[in-house]
Parts: C-alpha cells; structure tokens; sequence
C-alpha cells in the first residue's frame, strides 16, 4: 500500500588536485559519478524472478531473471534518460515513471517481464502521475493521481495496467492534497489544505461522503501513513502536544489519539513499517546521527540480527520481498560504500550475492564521515558531518556543501559528492542548520523567514568553527551546494564574502520574488504556507528583498560558478539566468553550464560527468 502526498515536501525541492602522493594517483572522477554496474534489485511477488537496473546505452534500465539462473532479459530500452523508479504489478509486468528532460511530468509505463507489451498508461502532455496504491493484492489495477482537469490538484483514478483503461474513482474537490487507502484499497480517507490550515477527512465506505475529522495548522504534523489491520483507525506520525514526532493511532470519527506506539526523546521519528502477509507492525524509524531502528516484531528483530551476524560492519536494509515474505534483497552501505546486494532465504537461512553496486571503487580508499556538532552564535546545537581526506593533517582547504530542501536534511552514508572532493584534497563540511527535518517542531520552526540571516549563520558558524579548531585554512574555503543548497552559495557570497574564496551554485535560488511566481501549479495550494516560511512578496518586501542574493552582487568578491537546468520545474532558469547577467554587468565573467536536456539536477551520465570535471577544475583554480 502506498500513501499519495499528504503535505508540501521540499526535501528535493527548491524545495541532496591536491595533496596527492607521488604513488597514488587520484581515483578517476568518473569512477564516483558514472552509472552503478547493477542497481535496484526487486524480487517478484510470487518469488520466481529477480529484477535490477543495468546500463543500456548509458542510461539505466530494468533487467529481469529467473531467480533459479538462466541468462537475464532486457524489458527496457530508454535512451533519453535512466529510469528512476519501477516497481512490480503482479508477476508478470513492471511498472515504471519517466518524465521528458527533467520537467517531472512523470508518466507511469507498464512493460511485461519478457519485455514485450509496453505501454504508456498516462500519455497525457504536460501531466504528472504519482502512484496512490500499487493495489498489491489486485491483479491488474492501481490507484493514480492525475492532474490533468487541473494543473493544480490530483484527481484519483483506477487504472488497469494490462488494457490501459483508465477509470475515475474521486474527483478532487480543489483543496485535497492526498488520498489514504485501506487495506482492501479503498479510498476511505483524505488530506485537504487552505493553504495554512490543513484536514483530515474520513468516510467508513467509499459510497459515503468525506468528512473533516482534525484541523490543524501547517506548524502540526498530523500524516497519516495507514489504517490499523481491521481498517477502523489511522496509524500516523503526529507532533501534536509534543516536539518530536511520534507514531500514535488515531480514532478518524473522533480525531483523537487513541495510542502512542513510539516516541523518541531526541528526534522525530520518520516511519512505521508492517508485515502485509502476518498483518502485524514490524518496526519504526528514525535518524538520529545515523539510521536507527526500533523493532516492534520479534520475528523482524531476529532476522535482522541474523543478517548483521552475516554481514558485519555495515547498516542493513531489506529492500525487497516477496509475498510470502520469505525471500529478501538486502542492500548492505556504510558511508564509506553504496555496498553491496544479497539474496536471503530466510527459510533456508541462505544468503547469496547478487552484485557489488560500485565494484572499481575501493571501500578502504574512502574516506570517513564523522558526525560532529557545534554551537550558532545565537546558543543553538547544530549538527553535521565531516569529512577529512585519508591520512589528512590540519588547515585543509575546506568545501562547505549546506544541503536542498531547505527543510530535509543530511545523513550518514556514502555521498559520491562528498567522497569524490575528499579524494582530491578537500575537507567537506555537511551541516544540519535550522529548519532541517527531524529535529523536531520547535527546530523547523526557527527558521522561519530567516532565509539568508539566522540559517545563513548557522552554515558561517561552521566554517568559523572549523577555522578556529585549525582544521580549515581560513584562505582556502568555498561553498558549494544544490537547491536551496544553490541559494545558500549565493547568500554566503554575497553575506559573507570575507569567509569564501569561491562558490558553486547548482540550480539555486537567487530571487525570491521570481522564485514564488514561478513554482509548478502543483505547489500552488501550499503558497500562502511558502509565505509564512519565507516571505510574503508584498507584505515582506523588504525583507525578501535583502535576502535575495541578485539585489547584492554588488557585494560579491568571489569566483562563481553557476549550473542549470533549462527544464527545471522548480527553480526556474531565469533564477540563474538573472545572477549570471547581474555579475556580467558588473564587468565579471561567469562560467555558466546549462544543459537543455535536464531539469531540477543533472541526471544523465554525460551532463553529470561534465559538471563534475568543470567544477573540479573550478576548486583547484580557486583553492590552490
């Protein structure tokens, strides 16, 4: 069962040579960034077959093999770009989204395991799928969310993936921002929004009307994630009345919460998981310096310990299984690899090796990302990671990369980007400053309207402390990020120009008047919330206008270099577009890299491979 979207996510939104011995040459840098050898194994419902991405012409697509040997079947042929997600439906056909240039406006395809029959099940132009309920225990049919009646709001739909035929099951009033299932795959209850305020709907049959059972205000979170097994109540993650998120039960006649199944004290908590097959809760997770778990199953809790026994040294996740629950694809990392995949029987207790996912890098010649944390000038814990290149000593050039969002967050694990820049040199530093997730309410909070002033400090903080431990050399910093990532380049540039030697600015935001107007129709119901996160455009003039980096290039003594999408749906191109035609103004050449096949981050191989050695070439000329 899948839950469709129950509020603004901006986590990928905006809203993530030196030093060298003589021996040792530098790990080429498309070794980090080039496609995985084999990826994103799945095993199918009924167990038989074992599905993986591979490239194809350069771009990843979906392979299939009996799981008992044999030769493996190619069922995709997309050259365009990889395919970033596919699913099964049934044990004969797979479902994957594609979208045109990185405009995501995605479509659902269905292609059977042979490879034949492929279709495209919502070629609608300019129309985004997202998928509702994959309907697991259907034997053609899933739940869709469309907006193609209106660009703003997804209409739910039934759809057969063998015929294509395509069937209305609710019309969106004009303010439901997400449809919930239970688990027969009825829609039985509802997210809606006015902007600031948001509802929870109810109605004990789908031939019964929706009505609102809980108001609160966007500052909340009330997300429903399911309904219990008997589909009477809603497990959901809640704040209400505490900081940290938890996961409660809730009465949807009532709206009032009936159980606490598990809060942490430090953090919040991110997600519940469940056995379809036993129909019981398995475990919930959260992200404190790392990925943790609490196991609520006993059965879960010691095939996991099992498989740590097996698999020393490195965090586990089950990615994959079959209906029976009994054949897994486990995925192993830690921040120093992407890993490795496994086939588990667990009735056999048997574990197989299905492939290395970055088999021509070495895991001993990474380097390791270390949590650190340390304190704003205005008293607040800010938590992060750093980096130190291999056997590096003190006052290293330094690479500060502040993550998108803004309101997501960093985490423990392999980053390609953070281990290609240590390998030539470069100490990197990760921060989590405020308004990133999962630190609870009253953290997320602080940063409201504080784009470019107290967030901005956080990330300047960083860099001061890192200075004043002697572990950056105070001449020798950049910053470089995505997203908002992008934006806080620009700010730190133009806000605190005595602390960076250069920038790198990848699809960020520069504008924050233009950046408001242009956002996808479908982020349209949440703008009064953008509002009140950062800034209304005629009541906060002033204040969007001074932190707006294009209105103080002025103030900008740093190299920049700017990269973009041309089809970006959510940072326009006119927000680079406009930086890089301040800057000229001033008489400052800029090196600008637009790609017109991509949109909100470079995706295919060739366009990442070209940015990377271009910014490559950018820090070593700057940080010398």
């Amino acid at each position: 069962m899948r839950v469709g979207i129950v509020g603004l996510s901006l986590a990928t939104s905006v809203f993530g040579g030196i030093g060298f011995s003589a021996e040792a040459a530098p790990i080429p840098m498309r070794d980090f960034f080039r496609n995985p050898e084999k990826a994103g194994f799945q095993i199918s419902p009924d167990g038989q077959n074992i599905s993986y991405m591979e490239p194809f012409k350069t771009r990843m697509n979906v392979f299939v093999q009996a799981r008992s040997g044999g030769p493996a079947t190619r069922v995709t042929a997309e050259t365009d770009r990889d395919i970033a997600a596919y699913f099964w439906k049934g044990p004969s056909h797979l479902l994957y989204v594609k979208d045109f240039g990185g405009d995501e406006n995605f479509h659902v395809v269905s292609i059977g395991k042979d490879g034949k029959g492929l279709r495209d099940l919502t070629p609608f132009p300019k129309v985004r799928a997202e998928i509702i309920d994959d309907l697991e225990d259907h034997p053609t049919d899933i739940l869709v969310g469309l907006n193609k009646r209106n660009p703003e709001i997804f209409d739910a739909y039934r759809l057969n993936v063998v015929t294509g035929a395509l069937t209305l099951v609710v019309e969106n009033p004009g303010n439901i921002t997400g449809w919930v299932t239970d688990h027969t795959g009825a829609i039985r209850a509802a997210v809606s929004t006015d902007g600031v305020n948001s509802s929870l709907l109810y109605r004990k049959t789908e031939k019964d009307p929706f009505k609102p059972f809980l108001t609160t205000n966007f500052k909340e979170t009330v997300a429903p994630l399911f309904f219990t097994f008997d589909n009477q109540q809603l497990y959901a993650l809640s704040n209400l009345k505490r900081d940290k998120q938890a996961v409660v039960v809730l009465d949807p006649v009532t709206g009032k919460e009936q159980k606490l199944i598990f809060e942490h004290p430090e953090v919040d908590v991110s997600g519940l998981h469940f056995s379809r097959k036993r129909k019981v809760l398995t475990r919930v997770s959260f992200t404190t310096w790392r990925d943790e778990e609490h196991f609520l199953d006993a059965e879960t809790e010691a095939r996991r310990k099992k498989l740590e026994e097996k698999l020393p040294g490195y965090r586990i996740t089950e990615q994959s299984y079959n209906r029976d629950e009994n054949v897994f694809v486990i995925a192993t990392s830690n921040d120093r690899t992407v890993g490795s995949r496994y086939l588990y029987d667990a009735v056999a207790d048997k574990l197989t090796k299905l492939a290395d996912i970055t088999p021509w890098l070495d895991e001993k010649a990474m380097a390791e990302m270390k949590p650190i944390s340390y304190t704003s000038r205005d008293g607040l814990k800010i938590n992060g990671y750093l980096t130190l290149p291999k056997g590096a000593g003190k006052h290293l050039p330094l690479v500060v990369n502040p993550h998108g969002g803004p309101w997501a967050r960093d985490q423990w694990g392999y980053n390609p980007e953070v281990q290609f820049l240590a390998s030539r040199g470069y100490a990197v530093l990760q921060m989590n400053f405020r308004g990133s997730t999962g630190y609870g309410r009253k953290f997320w909070e602080s940063s409201f309207r504080q784009w470019g002033k107290t967030m901005q400090d956080d990330i300047s903080d960083g860099v001061k402390y890192l200075i004043k431990e002697g572990i950056a050399d105070p001449k020798k910093v950049a910053i470089y990020g995505g997203s908002y990532g992008g934006y806080a380049t620009l700010a730190g540039l133009a806000f605190s120009p005595e602390l960076y030697a250069c920038g790198v600015d990848y699809v960020g935001v520069s504008n924050l008047f233009t950046f408001m107007k242009t956002i996808p129709p479908y982020w349209k119901p949440y703008l009064d919330m953008l509002h009140e996160m950062v800034g209304d455009p005629v009541k906060d003039k002033e204040l969007m206008t001074a932190a707006s980096p294009v209105f103080h290039v002025d103030k900008i003594k740093a190299p920049l270099f700017v990269a973009q999408g041309a089809k970006d749906p959510r940072v326009n191109i006119e927000e680079s577009n406009q930086m890089v035609a301040a800057l000229k103004k001033r008489g400052i050449d800029v090196p600008y890299l637009v790609k017109t096949d991509e949109g909100h981050g470079f995706h295919n191989e060739e366009n990442r491979f070209e940015f990377y050695l271009a910014m490559e070439k950018f820090l070593a000329t700057h940080l010398k």
